[in-house]
């Protein structure tokens, strides 16, 4: 064995991440038999070493020959943590309880940039406190190898679980804590703080959250040349229903460097918002502000300002927003990939002609749900975005076969086009299928299969 192997290494008990009711608990006591999954992904056991010797002559006599038979023990060190490296959090907890040499390998550093945690119901908050002690054990209050750390639709993740990982965890660089509905601002605002290198931040469906700034310690600290600036440049908050314009000010004010920006369902987000983010966060190329629906052309023309540096932009169900805004985005934005318009019920075809003319390199567009458009709109599409790959026209009550079969004629790359809803013939969709060969149809023809 390697050096890992000599090491006695020591972790609280399970109790502190379970409940007694749990199932890896009987009678209050843990458990070495029973499994001690809950809901979803868990940190399963965070046990000390296991005991190297078995005193009772018959168990040591089948475990002797059990390990005859094992070839796995065979493989040196550094095959089994490559193995391990595959695992989820939760399974390399239960790795950890096989033997001595399996739990000095499952808490070798390298396996260990990654913490994925999942469930409604384990204690999040001590779960990370017995993960974060155990893994700065070799380095005291220090864990200098976490990277990554997401937990999911946990109800039970509080503010003193973040605080645990911004206290422990400076080299921190991705935090997803989405559907975690109980984390508040000043959580948040301590992790970006003694986070520096946090890139990648997810607090979708976090109600409370309602900015992103650094604490106020950390602002004095920070001297007139560094700016205050945050490093993040992926953020998500999606479903942050109480975010504002002043909210996206401060947010815009302190991320300079966003290059991806989802507002979805932030509702009391207007155009006043959006003037504040064009300001400051020049380098954005993905945005989305899909059923913000103050949103609106004007809201268009500041979006317009990121130029070509756009990519991907999402404006589903904004209804205030016309071909005018179309216009703004299409005359800019030459660098145009994605566009989903669905809802938007204000564009016709002159809006798709302007962006078919203007964004020739759109490989994926979802104009839905828009009445207004026609098949003259499809015919400008087909005539000048010959990449185009993605095409959704569900519910466009104008569209007809002629339209679908003048885009499958000159978009050969088509491998998605949803006309679920629309009133086109089955001699129609067979003629996209049979010129567009990897092309995945969406429809609601019962006569076509």
């Amino acid at each position: 064995d390697s050096d890992l192997s000599m090491r006695t290494l020591s972790t609280p008990s399970p109790a502190l991440i379970f409940p007694p009711n749990s199932p890896g608990f009987q009678n209050g006591r843990g458990s070495s038999t029973s499994s001690s999954s809950v809901t979803g992904e868990t940190v399963a056991m965070v046990h000390s070493p296991p005991p190297t010797r078995l005193t009772h002559p018959l168990i040591r006599l089948a475990s002797k020959h059990q390990k005859e038979q094992a070839n796995i023990d065979r493989l040196p060190d550094h095959a089994i943590i490559q193995i391990f490296s595959f695992l989820p959090t939760n399974q390399l907890c239960r790795c950890a309880r096989v033997c001595r040499r399996w739990y000095n390998l499952a808490w070798d550093p390298r396996l260990w940039r990654t913490i994925r945690l999942t469930g409604e119901t384990i204690n999040m908050d001590r779960a990370l406190k017995v993960l974060t002690r155990r893994l700065c054990q070799d380095t005291p209050n220090v864990c200098l190898m976490l990277e990554t750390v997401i937990v999911s639709g946990c109800r039970r993740l509080t503010d003193r679980g973040l605080y645990t990982i911004a206290q422990c965890c400076p080299e921190l660089r991705r935090l997803e804590v989405s559907g975690c509905y109980n984390i508040s601002n000043e959580a948040v605002f301590d992790v970006v703080s003694l986070c520096p290198n946090l890139e990648h931040l997810d607090v979708s469906g976090c109600s409370k959250v309602t900015c992103i700034s650094l604490t106020r310690e950390a602002s004095i600290k920070l001297s007139p040349l560094h700016g205050k600036q945050i490093s993040i440049r992926y953020l998500d908050m999606t479903d942050c229903f109480v975010l504002e314009d002043e909210g996206l000010h401060t947010i815009a004010a302190h991320c300079t460097q966003l290059t991806h920006l989802y507002l979805r369902r932030c509702v009391r987000i207007t155009d006043e918002g959006l003037r504040y983010l064009m300001i400051y966060c020049t380098s954005i190329k993905e945005l989305s502000v899909s059923d913000c629906r103050f949103v609106s052309d004007f809201g268009m023309r500041e979006i317009a300002k990121l130029e070509s540096r756009l990519r991907y932009l999402s404006i589903a169900h904004c209804g205030r927003i016309t071909d005018v805004g179309i216009r703004y985005i299409a005359k800019y934005c030459s660098k145009l990939r994605y566009l989903n318009a669905r809802g938007c019920e204000g564009i016709t075809d002159h809006g798709v002609e302007y962006l078919a003319k203007n964004c020739t390199k759109l490989k994926s567009l979802d104009i839905g749900k828009c009445p207004l458009v026609s098949d003259t709109g499809l015919e400008f599409l087909a005539l000048n975005c010959f990449n185009l790959k993605r095409l959704s026209l569900k519910s466009c009550e104008s569209i007809t076969g002629q339209g679908l079969q003048i885009v499958a004629a000159n978009c050969f790359d088509l491998q998605m086009l949803n006309v679920q809803d629309c009133e086109v013939s089955v001699d129609a969709l067979r003629f996209v299928k049979r010129h567009c060969k990897r092309c995945i149809i969406e429809h609601t023809n019962p006569a076509f299969f």
